[in-house]
């Protein structure tokens, strides 16, 4: 028996020993070999690292007058793990502030996995709508109110695009740059283009909180890092000369007008009309409000001016007529067939505009009456391939890459895209005969149009169109470098275009008459009316430049189903440079 306990007592033993062994090499783990682990999972629960996020950069004109601003914004927040009854949190949101009931359902729908982190409900809320939600608030403690800082565009211009909120697929590639799922990014235009610039680079704060997560402000602030600032940016736009062709724009009518620096290619004016609102993606905006500005018939949202793709009409024609004269196909007086009113082809016909027809000309006069006969003779002359070599040459149909985003290429097409989609007998030269006056299957930009013109007026140097003149950040401001090519044109045809496009302005019968009579300035330019397969009227264009002590500028005017573009688009170039002459 005495034997038995004895043996009982030095297992307890041996296990008391294994016991107490067991717990020392855990304790030499715990605070020698993991010291820095555990030290670190330790801190980690008392501390906390706060994002500390930029102020976005602001928009101002080549004058520095302001385009974009930023200012205060009472925003509604929700953390959804706080939710206690979603059916009653809902309706108390959506009856107290603008915003859809399905709209909030939706956001705590998305968002749901996301139980600690405040999400964005309601941007913008008026202090009245505050007011009346603030005595109902402690029964909802899921919401909070938060002031931040939201854009605020003075100018409906399309040019300037607008933030929108970050969707899931952005904010999974983003995230890992600093972006939460509350942020906003821009969707369009410059904020788009220029986002990384505008944004700016997220600062933290390292905070000592207690057990309850309230800031103890005292621990570890040697490793804050300060928010940088986005860069503003500075413009070429001529916020006068913009608001003065905004203003006179004609009403009812969709189009626009673009106008740059002929020697530089900075855009000084970028109207692209009918326009809206960029402040209403500033509230929570619905998804019926959406709906209806996207599916407006007259295209709000559209910037015609780099993504609307046109027939060009008669503008076109100084093209052809380069390549003739460029091929030594002709000379400036050289006279094709005689013009009656008609020019018939195999066993059609195509009409001129002036069904009286124009007689024998030159290029010169041909350019200036905007004959058609004289360009489809001329178009049979030479190949479809060498007319696609010198659209393209010319920098149409293809981007002027400008600084906006989803710039459209145009289009011209090729003898292979004929027959793939019209078949091996297609008739080349009758497309031909069309393309040489603009029409038919070419697309352009009016852009591309305004920027060929200021080629023309600069000696045959085309300048990239651009909008951003230079950036100012916190350390440094930069200068925006832009490209520049020699167009494939003699000067010796450069004067004879200039001669042509000077008369279609200032001479007898030319059809750009309305535009000319400014005392002490040159005006240049060629009217177009382009077919329109969406109504009766043509589209209407005008583009050309002007020459003067304080006027340099080239010009695009276009009016879409307006009529003709001499009575329609070449008045409006006319007040263009009086303004930009006198201011």
């Amino acid at each position: 028996m005495m034997y038995k306990a004895k043996n009982l007592n030095r297992i307890l033993l041996y296990f008391l020993i294994a016991i107490f062994t067991i717990l020392i090499l855990a304790l030499l783990n715990l605070q020698i070999i993991h010291e820095k682990k555990y030290k670190r999972i330790a801190e980690n629960n008392f501390i906390r690292i706060k994002t500390l996020y930029p102020v976005r950069g602001e928009i101002y004109d080549r004058n520095f007058e302001s385009i974009v601003t930023n200012k205060p914004s009472h925003n509604l927040y929700i953390s959804p793990g706080d939710i206690l009854d979603k059916e009653k949190i809902t309706t108390f949101v959506s009856n107290h502030f603008e915003i859809e009931k399905k709209e909030v359902e939706k956001i705590i729908y998305q968002n749901r996995f996301r139980l600690f982190q405040e999400i964005l409900l309601v941007q913008n809320v008026s202090y009245t709508e505050m007011l009346n939600a603030s005595e109902l608030f402690n029964y909802y403690p899921s919401l909070s109110f938060k002031t931040e800082a939201i854009r605020n565009y003075k100018y409906t211009n399309h040019f300037t695009g607008h933030l929108g909120r970050i969707n899931e697929k952005e904010y999974k590639t983003l995230k890992e740059e600093g972006y939460s799922i509350n942020s906003f990014l821009g969707k369009s235009g410059l904020e788009n283009f220029y986002e990384k610039l505008l944004r700016g680079e997220n600062g933290h704060q390292v905070l000592q909180v207690d057990a309850s997560g309230n800031d103890l402000n005292f621990f570890k602030h040697n490793l804050n890092k300060s928010p940088k600032n986005g860069a503003n940016l500075i413009l070429t736009i001529d916020n006068k000369l913009q608001n003065y062709l905004s203003n006179i724009f004609p009403k009812n009518t969709n189009g626009a007008i673009v106008v740059m620096d002929s020697k530089t290619g900075e855009i000084l004016a970028y109207v692209s009309k009918p326009d809206f609102d960029l402040n209403i993606f500033g509230k929570n905006i619905s998804s019926k409000e959406w709906n209806e500005l996207l599916n407006n018939a007259n295209k709000p949202m559209l910037d015609r001016i780099i993504h609307g793709t046109y027939p060009p009409g008669s503008v076109f024609k100084p093209i052809v007529a380069t390549l003739g004269l460029e091929e030594k196909l002709i000379d400036e007086k050289t006279k094709l067939a005689e013009c009656d009113g008609e020019f018939e082809l195999g066993t059609g016909s195509f009409k001129c505009w002036w069904h009286k027809g124009h007689g024998k000309l030159n290029i010169v006069d041909a350019l200036k009456v905007s004959c058609d006969v004289f360009f489809y003779d001329l178009s049979l002359i030479f190949p479809l391939e060498k007319l696609h070599e010198f659209t393209t040459n010319f920098r149409l149909a293809r981007k002027t890459n400008v600084d906006l985003p989803n710039e459209r290429t145009g289009f011209f097409p090729t003898k292979e895209w004929f027959i793939k989609n019209y078949g091996k007998f297609v008739s080349i030269r009758g497309h031909k005969v069309n393309l040489a006056i603009g029409q038919g299957e070419i697309l352009v930009t009016p852009l591309q149009i305004c920027a060929y013109y200021a080629a023309l007026a600069n000696n045959g140097v085309w300048h990239q169109p651009h909008l951003l003149q230079k950036m100012i950040s916190e350390d440094k401001t930069t200068i925006n470098e832009i490209k520049s090519e020699k167009l494939p044109i003699s000067v010796e045809n450069l004067n004879i275009l200039e001669e042509s496009l000077f008369k279609v302005v200032n001479a007898k019968y030319g059809t750009g008459g309305a535009a000319g009579g400014v005392p002490n300035i040159k005006i240049y330019g060629k009217t177009g009316s382009a077919e329109n397969h969406m109504g009766d009227k043509t589209h209407a264009w005008f583009a050309g430049f002007a020459k003067g002590e304080n006027a340099d500028i080239s010009f695009t005017i276009f009016m879409e189903s307006a009529g003709h573009g001499g009575s329609v688009c070449a008045p409006l170039a006319k007040k263009i440079v009086e303004y930009y002459e006198k201011f």
